[in-house]
């Protein structure tokens, strides 16, 4: 979990310091930084590779997050940064701020203590449930 702190700060700060400075190249960082993780899991994390050094004492008494979970929550986070470079791109710079945005208000929500991405992944996982039955084996706690 501090790993997973770790990665929501430096969600929200590049996100704000970007917007505040006007450089949309800040969230283009944000979302190379997070596309391997996504690709590659935690072998491919800049942050979780940090943060495992970062906070190695902290880390081996901390709660564990899901990796079907964080890979979920980096695939929102990366959607909405990579689609907020294409607006960037053609030239909608608010449109690309609103996508950043939605990114640094979740990574928030979540230091604050909750999880929408998690929310998100619930929901989802449920209404798959309902609509395809045992198939899709839904665990309690996931």
């Amino acid at each position: 979990m501090p790993i997973v702190s770790f990665n929501r700060a430096i969600l929200l700060s590049g996100v704000v310091t970007g917007f505040l400075l006007q450089q949309p190249l800040i969230t283009t960082l944000l979302f190379l930084l997070i596309l391997p993780a996504l690709i590659f899991g935690r072998k491919g994390s800049l942050v979780f590779l940090a943060g495992s050094k970062l906070f190695a004492r902290r880390n081996r008494e901390a709660a564990v997050e899901s990796p079907e979970l964080m890979k979920f929550n980096n695939s929102i986070a990366a959607i909405l940064l990579g689609s907020a470079q294409v607006a960037f791109l053609v030239g909608k710079t608010s449109t690309g701020w609103v996508l950043s945005g939605i990114v640094a208000t979740a990574a928030a929500i979540a230091l604050c203590g909750f999880c929408f991405g998690c929310f998100l992944y619930y929901q989802f996982r449920l209404n798959r449930y309902r609509l395809l039955g045992k198939k899709d084996n839904l665990k309690a706690g996931q």
